[in-house]
């Protein structure tokens, strides 16, 4: 082998290295910092978190419509940022005004979805007041 061919794969094998360090890194922190036993409580029935707390209210509870909204909205952005980095790279290279009207059309629609959130409420947090089960 000669010396290039050398250097490459030692570059090669620091990089896997490195990747098995940053996948194996946070698998040790956690075993180092884990508890190793769960609190033991008087209560048997299984009713306890693994922390020894008391959970408070039902664990069946109903999430609202506006949870699911707001996921729309943040992959809707998501989208918008997959769609806006390539066509920045390549902006101003081969068609300026057809790039640009694409993009005022593209994040115009984007904008149409921010207004229907926030015009069915879905940026208005509203808390609902839960009452215990007798």
């Amino acid at each position: 082998m000669n010396a290039d061919l050398t250097g490459e794969l030692v570059y090669l094998f620091a990089f896997c290295l490195g990747g098995l360090a940053f996948a194996a890194i946070p698998f040790a922190i956690v075993w180092l910092v884990s508890a190793r036993h769960t609190r033991n409580t008087a209560d048997k029935t299984g009713q306890y978190i693994e922390c020894g707390i008391e959970p408070i209210g039902d664990a069946w509870i109903r999430y609202s419509a506006v949870y699911y909204l707001y996921a729309l909205v943040f992959v809707a952005f998501a989208v918008d940022v997959l769609y806006l980095v390539p066509v920045a790279l390549v902006y101003d290279r081969h068609f300026a005004q057809r790039d640009f009207v694409e993009l005022l059309i593209f994040v115009g629609i984007l904008s149409l979805v921010i207004v229907y959130a926030w015009k069915k409420g879905v940026f208005a947090w509203k808390r609902q007041k839960t009452t215990p089960a007798s």
